[in-house]
């Protein structure tokens, strides 16, 4: 190593809840997205699943680990100033969990969820089966929630390579580990 090499620096950011509960929304949502059809039980079933996670996840958000927890990344206005005022100078801007873009990101595509679970529910309901604008509602949330997860997919790969740390391998193992 030279006397310009930093070493590299591992840290435990993800517990086993907040593991589990990503991968098990993203295979709810992409198993009702591109595989089960629309209307089907499985399909609501997962609705189902997909919303206890989110509301579970709510939950540990705030009696959760450290790095789960809202008040450690939540995405207040001056963090998020000063998170892309960082990125512009192309100063390192390193956060163990979350960095602000990538918090909002996560509570926009919760809240998505949440909408998706409540528009399709009401679609069981006496009261608003068959209504088609809630089914074009429901639709372009989905449409929705899709592009966002891409963005957000795409997000961690290219952060992870600025910032030099596997996001994704840290989201397998709950260690990042920045070179």
């Amino acid at each position: 190593m030279t006397s310009t090499d930093k070493p590299a620096v591992a840290i435990r950011v993800w517990d086993p809840f907040v593991r589990i509960f990503h991968w098990t929304l993203v295979a709810c949502v992409l198993l009702n997205f591109g595989v089960v059809e629309e209307g089907e039980d499985l399909h609501q079933w997962l609705g189902w699943l997909a919303s206890g996670l989110v509301a579970a996840r709510v939950v540990w958000g705030f009696v959760g680990t450290r790095h789960a927890r809202f008040a450690d990344f939540f995405p207040t206005p001056q963090r998020i100033r000063l998170h892309l005022q960082a990125m512009r100078r192309r100063e390192p801007d390193a956060h163990p969990g979350h960095n602000p873009l990538g918090a909002l990101m996560m509570l926009v595509l919760m809240a998505l969820v949440a909408a998706l679970g409540l528009t399709g529910w009401m679609q069981t309901t006496d009261r608003w089966f068959g209504e088609e604008w809630l089914m074009e509602l429901h639709e372009a949330l989905a449409n929705g929630l899709m592009v966002l997860a891409g963005v957000h997919a795409a997000a961690a790969i290219v952060m992870g390579r600025l910032q030099r740390v596997n996001l994704v391998k840290a989201m397998i193992t709950g260690v990042k580990r920045w070179s």
